[in-house]
């Protein structure tokens, strides 16, 4: 192996293993911090009789509580990190997020719709998602060309995202009209599954496998995708499929999108903010950046929401709120630093 690779390797590791401390130390935190706190040193016994099934003390209790909505936290964040990452490679756009093509939108207007008729949990569930599924299949359709063509050249790139910013200005609108006739008793419901919201969302196994399979998608484009960064127009000639990775990103973004939307509503700033601040601080190597990039923004969820239900406790805020607060001077901090 060239010392090169193999120190390039090494580095990749490094910064992987960190990452992984980081993330358990931010579900650490989580299951500690709440309106009653959990002193480090009960953590281990918690943990033992939750997983035995028998959670007797109040120590495990609280824990049971709050490790379902800490490791839902952590799957949404790092789905919306991931599939940001993907959508600005996608798009060569640095201000590309995971909502940019309207996905979220249509999980809004799916939402929303079963929650206006008093549908049960499970159903705004299923229409969120058949919301973005449905959003994401008519853009193919609409610019299933500009996904296939051989380079990515700026023109398609251009008509993918316009495609996509005039389907979600128009999931806006049916989202806005049905804001306007919904019920006071309904409003708050609503409103808070717009903004981003966890307090009830349920534990469940599919996002994970949905964040495995695409994270094995990313890692192996990964080398495809530092020549596409570096080699737009050329990177047909170099050997890259740039039509398949293309409707690969596309697709599995759309999925993450789907999947995280679908837990937690629509958490904002996560899919912007954290890729960039991967590739600040590890540069622009995906090999780096896809493994970075999930893991820093399932621990960034967690801790918003940590946040979002202690700081004014009993009440809790939406995390949507939390992730913009947050993420807007971390956003400019960036755009200052690139600029000097």
């Amino acid at each position: 192996m060239h010392p090169f690779s193999a120190q390039l390797r090494n580095r990749a590791g490094l910064i992987t293993v960190g990452l992984v401390v980081l993330s358990i130390a931010s579900l650490v935190i989580a299951g500690m911090t709440g309106s009653v706190s959990i002193p480090l040193a009960d953590m281990p016994g918690a943990l033992r009789e939750l997983l035995n099934g028998q959670p007797s003390s109040l120590a495990a209790t609280l824990l049971d509580l709050r490790a379902g909505r800490a490791v839902t936290a952590f799957v949404t964040g790092a789905s919306l990190s991931l599939a940001g990452m993907m959508m600005q490679a996608l798009l060569r756009n640095p201000l590309a997020d995971p909502y940019v093509l309207g996905v979220s939108s249509g999980a809004s207007v799916g939402a929303l719709a079963a929650l206006l008729f008093m549908c049960a949990a499970w159903v705004v569930d299923a229409a969120a998602f058949a919301g973005a599924v449905a959003v994401s299949m008519l853009l193919y359709i609409l610019a299933r060309r500009d996904l296939r063509g051989g380079t990515a050249a700026e023109g398609g790139t251009a008509l993918l995202l316009l495609t996509g910013v005039i389907l979600s200005s128009a999931c806006i609108a049916l989202v806005t009209l049905m804001l306007s006739i919904a019920p006071d008793s309904r409003l708050r419901t609503m409103v808070f599954w717009l903004i981003g919201d966890l307090s009830g969302a349920p534990m469940r196994w599919l996002p994970w496998f949905v964040l495995a399979g695409s994270l094995i998608f990313a890692l192996r484009s990964a080398r495809s995708l530092n020549v596409m960064a570096l080699h737009a127009e050329a990177a047909a000639t170099l050997g890259i499929r740039v039509g398949a990775l293309r409707k690969g990103l596309f697709f599995v973004s759309a999925l993450l999108t789907a999947s995280a939307v679908t837990n937690a509503g629509s958490v904002g700033f996560v899919g912007l903010i954290v890729p960039h601040a991967c590739r600040f601080a590890f540069g622009p190597d995906h090999r780096v950046l896809v493994p970075a990039a999930t893991l820093v923004g399932g621990a960034y969820l967690v801790l918003a929401d940590t946040l979002a239900r202690t700081i004014i406790a009993p009440q809790q805020l939406p995390v949507g709120v939390v992730t913009a607060l947050v993420g807007t001077p971390v956003f400019l901090y960036q755009l200052h630093r690139l600029r000097k």
